[in-house]
């Protein structure tokens, strides 16, 4: 498949049945410690994790980021969005920093430099933007033409809500199923091209690394 194949021409994805997200339900909102503590065990369990992360925008020429204010795992059955505050941040650190638990995102560089200033270095990150040149892709794929690519469905991705202030609460339903998506939609990506075989030698190395650590 080409980079000129139809099926990634914007009208066409946009005409894909739409992406199915998690329902609401399984989407948990984390805003302090004893939440975090609910879920502690079950992320513990977790050796492949959808990862994300959200920034309230900067407007203002010079200005710069305090982000992140948001921060999105997810497993194959639940979407964890945590609001970034002292408490949150210190339960994260041994998840992010953890090789064992590998993290899988579409263009992570950025975070890991937003990370990094928070004093939380990424370990066992998986880029996706990068894995489709078995497709014939030599630019870096976002996770929308991912979804389109591998399971002919539409992840809208609106502007607006990508936008948004990321740090206010509480989020708006909007807000959530968005943020949800882009690390559910991660996982779903990883786990096809891991299923077909397809993963970049890189990537396999650095799972098969985690896993053996």
């Amino acid at each position: 498949m080409s980079e000129a194949s139809p099926l990634l021409d914007k009208t066409s994805i946009q005409q894909l049945p739409p992406f199915e997200n998690l329902n609401y339900q399984n989407i948990v909102v984390i805003e302090n410690i004893e939440q975090c503590k609910t879920i502690e065990e079950e992320l513990k369990k977790a050796v492949i994790l959808g990862f994300d992360s959200e920034s309230k925008p900067t407007f203002r020429v010079g200005e710069v980021s305090t982000g992140p204010h948001l921060i999105q795992l997810a497993t194959t059955k639940k979407a964890y969005l945590f609001h970034v505050n002292s408490s949150t941040l210190k339960f994260l650190q041994p998840i992010l920093s953890n090789p064992q638990q590998i993290k899988v995102g579409f263009g992570l560089k950025n975070d890991k430099h937003i990370f990094h200033k928070k004093g939380i270095e990424l370990k066992s990150c998986v880029d996706l933007a990068k894995g489709f040149s078995h497709f014939g892709f030599t630019q870096q794929m976002g996770v929308q033409k991912a979804i389109a690519l591998l399971f002919r469905q539409y992840l809208a991705k609106s502007k607006k809500v990508g936008t948004s202030n990321w740090a206010r609460k509480p989020l708006t339903l909007q807000q959530i199923s968005y943020a949800a998506a882009d690390a559910y939609a991660a996982l779903l990506v990883f786990e096809e091209l891991r299923k077909q075989e397809l993963l970049p030698a890189h990537i396999s190395q650095t799972i098969q690394t985690a896993l053996q650590t």
